[in-house]
């Protein structure tokens, strides 16, 4: 096998999100080890970026449902790139590309690998087949433990084929060092807040992620004589509804002081440096958590519900205490819980919170960085080609 494989990465469309992010992350990792990164999928806001640290976009139809497309003409591309451009394996990262990218790499003769990304949705038997491409893998890579089981449940064949690598964090990104006042300030002024302690939390304005269950919460500490400020941070996608809701129960619970809706922020690491406290109250399961990643990268205490892969994410530290560690996992349900340690973690005086700081950092970087997810995907390419570009990368 030659040094520097060449890797075709598929997925729909090459715009945002955890899968795109992925994506040019992995050629990021790739490019540095001397690979050669391709990518099939419709152009979007990270093509330049791919484009710019020396990958290729190939453009292709990935967004298509249609099932001709998906099953024929598809196929038939996909089988084109790879041997036009000499690609080595191939790489699918979502079900509807990633059938016909099955289907050209095994005409083709080359590895496939798949990442699964989420916990999808498995009602009916198309359905379930429709989702088994994702467990078709020669390597069949979980981002979480959860999702793993979760794939070992659903494809039992794909049982010794799975493995997990966990998402990674930019840690030079979220790194509280590099954070200068400016940003904090700007950021501060823009959501107009005050030196009460501020509470963070970062989702897309969604019912599952909890911001309807965390609002009464909120007011009952506040009826408690507790002193704090809560940001929402997240888009609301067009949910016109849940957000009328939202702001039905800010001012049910007399929140208009403390509470705030201020959409996308795009600047997440200064979002939590002047952050006391993060919380992620999902109430169905998450198959990483990367909100709880990055404040622990920041050194931010984070609490998250008891669903998917948020405890993998939190967890204590060998020869940390539980008491001490600034990871708390609460019932997902339990909104006496959430009260509860809310008010607990608020109290905790400064300096234990402090001591924890670089141990949540060193644990995100050993296991949920950039660096570690490259490193580990190289790995798989290595083991299926015969090359060297994890010793390289």
């Amino acid at each position: 096998m030659k040094k520097a494989p060449t890797i075709l990465q598929v997925l729909p469309w090459l715009d945002s999100g955890g899968v795109e992010r992925g994506t040019v992350d992995i050629a990021q990792s790739l490019i540095s080890a001397g690979g050669r990164a391709l990518v099939a999928a419709e152009s979007g806001r990270l093509t330049t970026q791919l484009e710019e640290m020396g990958g290729k976009l190939l453009p292709f139809e990935g967004r298509t449902k249609n099932p001709f497309k998906i099953l024929f003409s598809n196929v038939r591309v996909i089988e084109q790139m790879i041997r036009k451009q000499g690609v080595d394996l191939v790489h699918a990262r979502s079900r509807a590309p990633a059938w016909s990218a099955y289907l050209a790499a095994r005409r083709a003769g080359v590895p496939f690998v798949t990442t699964y990304h989420g916990a999808y949705s498995q009602k009916g038997r198309i359905k379930a087949f429709y989702n088994s491409v994702m467990a078709k893998g020669d390597v069949v890579i979980a981002n979480s433990r959860y999702t793993q089981d979760l794939v070992a449940g659903r494809n039992p064949d794909a049982r010794e084929r799975l493995t997990v690598v966990y998402r990674g964090i930019d840690m030079k990104a979220f790194d509280p060092q590099r954070i200068v006042p400016e940003r904090k300030q700007a950021l501060l002024a823009q959501w107009g807040v005050d030196d009460r302690p501020l509470l963070l939390l970062p989702s897309r304005l969604t019912r599952w992620k909890g911001q309807s269950f965390i609002l009464p919460i909120m007011g009952a500490l506040k009826q408690q004589g507790l002193s704090f400020q809560l940001v929402l941070i997240g888009d609301d996608q067009g949910r016109e509804s849940y957000v009328a809701e939202l702001d039905g129960l800010i001012a049910q619970h007399d929140l208009a002081s403390c509470v705030k809706r201020v959409g996308h922020c795009s600047d997440m690491p200064a979002a939590y440096s002047v952050a006391d406290l993060t919380i992620v109250p999902s109430q169905d399961a998450e198959t990483f958590g990367r909100s709880a990643a990055e404040s622990l990268a920041m050194g931010v205490p984070v609490l998250v519900g008891d669903l998917g892969a948020q405890p993998e994410v939190t967890a204590c530290p060998d020869g940390v205490g539980e008491a001490g560690w600034i990871g708390k996992v609460i019932p997902h349900g339990n909104g006496a819980g959430w009260q509860a340690t809310i008010a607990q973690m608020l109290a905790k005086p400064a300096a234990e919170t402090e001591a924890m700081k670089p141990i949540a950092r060193a644990r995100v970087e050993n296991c949920f960085s950039l660096s570690s997810m490259g490193q580990q995907t190289l790995a798989i390419y290595d083991q299926l080609l015969g090359t060297d570009l994890a010793g390289k990368g």
